[in-house]
């Protein structure tokens, strides 16, 4: 009996080591400009299975509507709030032209990079801005970080994708041709952090508005995830890997005939989140998610740790793991700073940390100094803190809670925020 009871529980030792050492790998999917409301009215069977396996969310765009982080509902700026999980008066990209990246808020993909130099990361894009400007592909400003695998510039090759600008047919071809080199990518490298990105949608969306044709651009779009998904399983099947996949939209549409975004109207603003990771915590039941929690949620996945600086500049919560709190609010009152959050931990006895600073050195490579101004009971759900010694026109509010962060401005003066 004893010589059994050593062998099962190697075997039970064999078991648990495998399953520890497999590889945690993240794809993250944008297709342009499909409005909440709209992929809820279509039949996208493939995405369906994705949902099931685990979970479909409505989120938003745009930051506060209204506030200091009221960001512009169009593509390139989407893309960098899941990027580097900030909104745009952090990452600094307000439209799709005339670009200019603030690299001192590093996107998801350098983090990785920055921790794991070892780890493959691969963009397959519509775009060949999204790897050579907003992931900053080779520059000096980004530390050189080096996209291992890429498949782009296809919107440059007239020759194999011959432009109709009428029907645009050819961008479908090319979302196509991007669709095959991440099947292929996936399947035959397996790159850790893939970001793959479709344009077409957005192009019907322009051309026709909410029309059969945006319908049927869905329906495309749907069928290319189901041969993504499928090579997601084939590698998790064969490989010690575990995947999340997460797909979202970068805006919404208008609301009066779909053709228009940018604007701060509920419509263009609401999008959506799926991800397969069925382990989603209690944060989406109570509000929205927004495009900047997708960063700390595939940081928290595989294991990559937030350094301090970056993370007190976070607007995003993961919705996996555990949370502590959530839905700051910060207004200042003669001389102090009122503070409101919503509690997420059951631990009674949990306490939050009020750190404040009155610079924004970050936004050109510098250091904030932050000041702890005191540590209250998380379940009293607010606090008032005295700054009088700390008078400025500026301030940033960081709660430290045991589980995560979040922050927000306080700008008296925009001309204090830098």
């Amino acid at each position: 009996m004893k010589k059994y009871c050593i062998l099962f529980f190697c075997l039970a030792g064999l078991s648990l080591t495998t399953h520890a050492q497999r590889a945690r790998k993240v794809v993250f999917v944008i297709t342009d400009g499909v409005p909440a409301d709209f992929l809820e009215s279509v039949q996208t069977p493939n995405l369906d299975k994705i949902s099931k396996a685990g979970h479909y969310m409505r989120a938003y765009v745009g930051g506060e509507k209204g506030a200091y982080s009221e960001t512009p509902t169009i593509s390139a700026v989407g893309y960098n709030s899941l990027l580097t999980g900030t909104w745009a008066n952090k990452h600094n990209v307000w439209d799709n032209y005339n670009q200019s990246p603030d690299y001192h808020y590093p996107t998801i993909f350098r983090l990785l990079k920055d921790q794991y130099p070892a780890k493959k990361i691969a963009v397959y894009s519509t775009w060949t801005d999204n790897r050579t400007l907003l992931v900053g592909d080779g520059l000096a400003q980004t530390g050189g970080i080096h996209v291992d695998e890429h498949a782009d510039g296809y919107e440059l090759d007239t020759v194999r994708f011959p432009h109709d600008e009428e029907g645009r047919t050819f961008m479908h071809r090319i979302d196509e041709q991007v669709t095959a080199d991440a099947v292929k990518g996936i399947l035959q490298k397996a790159p850790d952090l893939s970001w793959i990105y479709l344009e077409y949608t957005d192009d019907m969306g322009h051309k026709y508005g909410d029309s059969p044709q945006l319908t049927a651009a869905v329906r495309m779009f749907d069928e290319q995830m189901g041969k993504v998904w499928e090579a997601i399983q084939y590698r998790e099947k064969h490989y010690p890997e575990d995947w999340m996949i997460i797909m979202t939209t970068d805006h919404g549409r208008t609301e009066s005939n779909g053709k228009g975004h940018g604007g701060q109207s509920p419509r263009q603003r609401t999008t959506w989140i799926l991800t397969s990771n069925p382990a989603i915590n209690a944060y989406p039941n109570y509000f929205m998610p927004g495009v900047v929690d997708i960063y700390p949620t595939i940081a928290r996945f595989m294991g990559i740790s937030i350094p301090v600086a970056v993370n007190r500049e976070l607007d995003g919560i993961p919705f996996i793991g555990k949370v502590s709190l959530i839905h700051m609010d910060a207004n200042y009152i003669q001389g102090k700073i009122d503070v409101n959050w919503v509690p997420l931990s059951p631990n009674e006895n949990t306490k939050v940390k009020i750190w404040v600073s009155t610079t924004n050195n970050v936004k050109t490579g510098g250091e904030d100094q932050y000041k702890l101004m005191g540590e209250w009971p998380l379940k009293q759900k607010h606090a008032s803190i005295d700054v009088k010694d700390l008078p400025s026109r500026f301030y940033k509010v960081v709660l430290e809670g045991a589980d995560n962060s979040i922050n927000r401005w306080i700008v008296l003066d925009q001309k204090a925020a830098g």
